[in-house]
C-alpha cells in the first residue's frame, strides 16, 4: 500500500498562483499512475491532471489546459501540481491519488490509494 499526503494549498486571489505538493510513502511511487483531482460540496469528484509512471505522459482535464502542469519527482516520491492564473472556479478540495488506470487515466474510479485532501480557495 502506498500513504498519500497533500500540502500547498491556501487562500489566493484570482490570478494567483499555487504549487500543491504530494509526498508518497509506503511504496515506490515510480510503481503508480498519479493524478490529483478536486471536488466541490454537492459535486463528484473530477480529475485535473494525471501521469504516467515516469511522467512520459500527462493527462490534463480542458479547464486547467495552459495554466496547471503535473509533475513528479520519483527519487524524493513526490508528486506536484503548479497551478497558475487561478480562477474562482477552481475553488475545492484537491486530492493526490495513485492507482493502475486500465482506461482514462484522468477518472477518479480508475485510483486505489487516496490522501485527505487540501483546500485551494481562489477569491474574486
Amino acid at each position: 500500500q502506498v500513504q498519500l499526503v497533500e500540502s500547498g494549498g491556501g487562500s489566493v486571489q484570482a490570478g494567483g498562483s499555487l504549487r500543491l505538493s504530494c509526498a508518497a510513502s509506503g511504496d515506490t511511487a515510480s510503481r503508480f499512475y498519479m493524478g490529483w483531482f478536486r471536488q466541490t460540496p454537492g459535486k463528484e469528484r473530477e480529475g485535473v491532471a494525471a501521469t504516467s509512471r515516469y511522467g512520459v505522459s500527462t493527462y490534463y482535464v480542458d479547464s486547467v489546459k495552459g495554466r496547471f502542469t503535473i509533475s513528479r519527482d520519483n527519487a524524493k516520491n513526490m508528486l506536484y501540481l503548479q497551478m497558475n492564473s487561478l480562477r474562482p472556479e477552481d475553488t475545492a478540495m484537491y486530492y493526490c491519488a495513485a492507482g493502475y488506470p486500465v482506461a482514462k487515466p484522468i477518472l477518479p474510479g480508475e485510483y486505489n490509494y487516496w490522501g485527505q485532501g487540501t483546500q485551494v480557495t481562489v477569491s474574486s
